[in-house]
């Protein structure tokens, strides 16, 4: 829960309003990874981890998601967040961001998260700029090249 926004699991009830949001298409070119299982896979997230992302819901309406999620291919956590167009630039994403970096670091006293976007996403670079997180590097994830890559550390 944040100041303007309850943030909770998402349920298999949410699964139609959440793939609407994936599939808008201003949504769908910043967020391209695949979409089968995915409420699914971040119950089992929940369950192994303590954290998954969070559906983001505004006056009850699921507007998105955000929160945590373990990345294999880099063994640490990124933080995410990608809402319904109708709610960007309201400060709804920087204020989910924030409240995960808090659960990562307070409460499961994760060391390092880091955060990762295409180049030209200048929006979600300022977001994580806006929660302190720093560049430090390009990187190539699942067949996308030339990722930025920011990260902030617990200390």
């Amino acid at each position: 829960m944040t100041e303007r926004l309850t943030l909770r699991p998402l349920l298999p009830d949410d699964a139609e309003a959440y793939l609407a949001i994936r599939h808008h298409p201003e949504v769908a070119k910043w967020v391209p990874l695949p979409l089968e299982g995915v409420i699914g896979r971040f119950a089992a997230a929940w369950e192994e981890r303590r954290y998954a992302p969070w559906g983001v819901f505004q006056g009850g309406r699921l507007i998105g998601h955000g929160g945590l999620n373990y990345v294999p291919e880099f063994g640490e956590t990124e933080v995410l967040w990608a809402l319904h167009p109708d709610f960007w630039g309201r400060g709804y994403a920087t204020e989910v961001a924030q409240a995960s970096l808090d659960y990562g670091f307070g409460t499961l006293g994760l060391g390092l998260i880091f955060a990762i976007t295409l180049p030209d996403n200048l929006a979600s670079q300022a977001v994580m700029k806006r929660i302190g997180l720093t560049y430090r590097k390009r990187v190539d994830y699942r067949g996308f090249k030339d990722i930025v890559w920011f990260d902030k550390s617990r200390d």
